[in-house]
């Protein structure tokens, strides 16, 4: 390993370092994790590397960049695009609320918005060790182009590679669908949605959304090995039908409570 490598692993060791800790602190402030981040599989053996600039792979990825732009033509695509690049669970989970069929908020569904801000918040790190060791440069920064969001200040010089608010819409698309499967087909259309924004706006390549929907995917499988997880789910799943109207909230209990002699009744 020659020098200049050697002083790059540490750079990129220190970084990553610092931004786990920043995020583990504040975490911890909020909301106890599920699981560490060194828990979580490491992103960084489960993606292929981004595609290099001299790749069919790349060609895909500038072609998508023109999409994105004529995209940006469209006023109300726009707008969407726009809002979904505020970053904050309080504005992405708003963006749910027609698809999934109920306001989600700490004061009208305080189950569900513990599942979703905790288990993004177990999420949300995965990202930080690809993003620092690939560095990969974004869309606006390669063309020197103008971002349709104005972010260009607060993401130049961030790594690409893989899209945060990718995994953030998707991971949220996976648990709201696990949260009422009967809406899943409206609630993945968003968060499809939600991906494709980042293009639009300039911040990332399409590769890049391509892989974060994948990271999305295995961080919400491992969020199962977690018995708090599946517990609180269920009482998710329980706060959902109790506030449609499809389970009384005075027969809750009750309905626990049989379920629960029904499968002792299948041990026997």
């Amino acid at each position: 390993m020659t020098k200049i490598h050697i002083v790059m692993k540490k750079r990129f060791l220190i970084v990553v370092a610092a931004v786990v800790a920043c995020m583990t602190l504040n975490a911890q402030d909020e909301v106890q994790p599920y699981f560490t981040v060194d828990q979580m599989p490491d992103l960084l053996k489960c993606l292929p590397a981004p595609p290099a600039f001299d790749s069919p792979e790349f060609a895909n990825d500038m072609m998508r960049f023109a999409w994105g732009k004529q995209q940006r033509l469209d006023s109300a695509r726009a707008e969407i695009a726009k809002r979904d690049a505020v970053w904050s669970y309080e504005a992405l989970l708003a963006e749910f609320n027609v698809p999934f069929g109920l306001v989600i908020s700490p004061e009208n569904t305080p189950e569900i918005w513990k599942l979703m801000v905790t288990s993004l918040t177990t999420t949300d790190a995965m990202r930080v060790a690809p993003k620092a060791f690939y560095h990969r440069q974004r869309p606006f920064e390669r063309f020197e182009d103008k971002m349709l969001t104005d972010e260009e200040d607060d993401l130049r010089g961030e790594g690409s590679y893989p899209s945060g608010h990718t995994m953030r819409g998707w991971t949220a698309a996976l648990l709201l669908a696990e949260v009422n499967p009967a809406a899943a087909d409206t609630i993945f259309a968003r968060g499809w949605m939600y991906g494709e924004s980042r293009v639009i706006v300039g911040a990332h390549w399409q590769s890049d959304v391509d892989a974060s929907r994948v990271a999305a995917s295995i961080g919400y499988a491992a969020l199962h090995a977690s018995p708090e997880f599946r517990e609180q789910m269920a009482k998710a799943q329980i706060e959902y039908l109790v506030k449609t109207g499809q389970l009384p909230e005075n027969n809750k209990k009750a309905k626990k409570a049989k379920n629960k002699k029904g499968k002792k009744s299948l041990k026997n």
